[in-house]
């Protein structure tokens, strides 16, 4: 596949509900795979295939992947009403993760046919970009075996810490969901969840390892860099 056509298209949601933030996910998705299907059948066609990019931010809210069990929810219905908090079971993989305000949440829907069809692959880049941008801020970070996300201090059980969940979903080679990035994230949250179904590591940010607010436009557009790089993707402009 020529880089011309690894177009991708950037688009900053801002702060939505996790149900509208899905919604807009299915239906990017749905198009991307009837693009897929029509240039398939019709290779001559002049239009390029559709690649998106979408960042958000939620409201408080827990999603379980379909392999999750809802025993690492440690709230019933009552108290996350009362807590403000949203609560879905999604088709990602993964257990329970937890995304609210000061978190970087990355929405990647591209047809990896026009990239390279490997899973493992692409979940390792999406890692890499994290590992790349917090190296930026000096933050060593890394992988920890068995397990996905990015980790800091990787060699020590005790102290190791996720940062950054990974839960994705493919179907047709055309990914969904992504990638939840604790930036200013407040932590209490993931008191009332086994974060992932891992209850011997702890979860971090990078407020809470610089001991300062960051910038998440600055974030955001290191994380772009890197995923361009790592993909070899060129940035799509949105017609205005």
């Amino acid at each position: 596949m020529n880089q011309e056509l690894r177009l991708v298209e950037i688009e900053d949601l801002g702060s939505v509900r996790y149900a509208d933030a899905w919604k807009y996910q299915e239906d990017v998705f749905d198009g991307v795979v009837k693009s897929k299907i029509h240039l398939r059948n019709h290779p001559d066609a002049s239009s390029f295939p559709e690649n998106h990019f979408l960042f958000c931010e939620h409201p408080p809210v827990y999603t379980l992947g379909k392999s999750g069990k809802i025993e690492n929810l440690l709230l019933n219905e009552d108290e996350l009403k009362n807590h403000n908090i949203d609560f879905f079971k999604i088709n990602r993989g993964g257990d329970i993760t937890f995304h609210g305000p000061g978190q970087i949440v990355g929405y990647p829907i591209l047809d990896l046919d026009q990239f390279f069809t490997d899973i493992h692959k692409y979940l390792r880049f999406l890692e890499e970009a994290i590992i790349l941008t917090l190296a930026e801020y000096g933050i060593e970070s890394g992988r920890v075996e068995g397990l996905t996300g990015v980790w800091l201090d990787i060699d020590d059980k005790e102290k190791s810490r996720k940062i950054c969940a990974l839960g994705i979903k493919c179907s047709r080679w055309v990914t969904m969901h992504g990638f939840a990035f604790n930036v200013n994230t407040d932590l209490e949250y993931f008191k009332k969840i086994i974060p992932c179904g891992i209850d011997d590591r702890a979860v971090t940010s990078m407020k809470m390892e610089l001991g300062r607010e960051i910038d998440i436009d600055e974030v955001k557009s290191k994380i772009i860099k890197h995923l361009g790089e790592l993909f070899s993707w060129e940035i799509k402009d949105r017609a205005v």
